[in-house]
């Protein structure tokens, strides 16, 4: 069993909305355990550029597949990564199986490890352990209520301010701990009182909505004409950037947005059609097999041949 295990959600669909052919080329913008990657691969003689962070991916992905060509880096920053155009785009958002289940990776709050959540601990930034132990309160709160949703931010951030005048925060466990003092469930509730928090951290660490924003605004570059973005998102954060983007890039938003080149939606140019308009969830049977795939949701589009001048992202 590889170090790199990863359960790919909604493969079939994954594969079947990029609809891979010979001698085309695409890209797996989260790399992880390669399960996109290896199944396009498996369906056409194609080149795959897979990107990820995260340094265990890339040394898991680099002996895979002739076909599969690792590059380490930010999806993001897709358009300096890969020589373009392509005829693929794909992404599958959030954290993997892997990285949760590493406690020193200190993801996850069923594990006693390390309160770090970079998916590149090698580099210099911040960390979670950062955040909590150095955010005033009123910036940690709402940065808790924006990014993970919860209604008790203002009482965790102020637990936290408390407690840290103590000691500082340096586990998952530590954190974890705290906040289920703070916030209280039925028993029958199956989700642990610090789901939200530790999602809100691991986005504000990653930078996770920023460089989903980036990579889809690259999108509109990288693309050939025919060219197919797909996208798995996990919360509706993600999904509402998702969906925005692409009911504005295909001319259903006539209003102009920070993700649209200048002119775009003023003229209604249709930059992708979106034949789907609303999103593909996972099949009963995949969210009976796998529970990560629950909350899943896929939203895919094809480019147009409408050029876009050369704009800074």
């Amino acid at each position: 069993m590889s170090a790199f295990e990863h359960i790919s959600v909604m493969r079939e669909e994954v594969v079947h909305y990029m609809a891979p052919r010979d001698g085309e080329v695409y890209v797996d913008g989260t790399l992880g355990g390669a399960g996109y990657s290896l199944a396009l691969l498996a369906q056409a003689r194609c080149r795959v550029y897979g990107i990820d962070r995260d340094p265990q991916a890339i040394a898991h992905a680099q002996t895979l597949h002739d076909g599969l060509i690792s590059v380490r880096g930010r999806f993001g920053d897709v358009r300096e990564l890969v020589p373009g155009p392509v005829n693929g785009f794909m992404l599958d958002l959030g954290v993997s199986s892997v990285q949760i289940d590493t406690p020193e990776r200190g993801f996850s709050f069923r594990f006693d490890g390390p309160l770090d959540m970079r998916m590149n601990p090698d580099e210099q930034t911040e960390t979670a352990a950062d955040i909590v132990n150095t955010y005033d309160e009123k910036p940690l709160a709402d940065l808790i209520y924006k990014y993970g949703e919860e209604r008790k931010s203002r009482h965790i951030a102020a637990a936290i301010v408390k407690k840290r005048a103590e000691s500082r925060f340096e586990t998952t466990f530590q954190l974890a701990e705290l906040i289920r003092q703070v916030v209280k469930v039925s028993p029958k509730d199956k989700l642990d009182p610090s789901t939200r928090t530790f999602q809100a951290l691991r986005i504000a660490v990653n930078d996770e909505l920023g460089e989903l924003e980036r990579a889809l605004q690259a999108s509109l570059y990288i693309l050939k004409p025919g060219g197919r973005l797909v996208v798995v998102s996990f919360h509706s954060l993600e999904d509402s950037i998702v969906k925005a983007f692409l009911r504005e890039q295909s001319g259903q938003m006539p209003a102009a947005s920070r993700y649209a080149p200048v002119g775009v939606n003023e003229n209604r140019v249709r930059l992708f059609d979106a034949p789907d308009k609303k999103a593909v969830f996972p099949s009963e049977a995949e969210a009976r097999r796998n529970p990560r795939a629950r909350s899943a949701r896929l939203r895919w589009a094809v480019r147009t041949d409408v050029p876009v001048d050369d704009l800074k992202i």
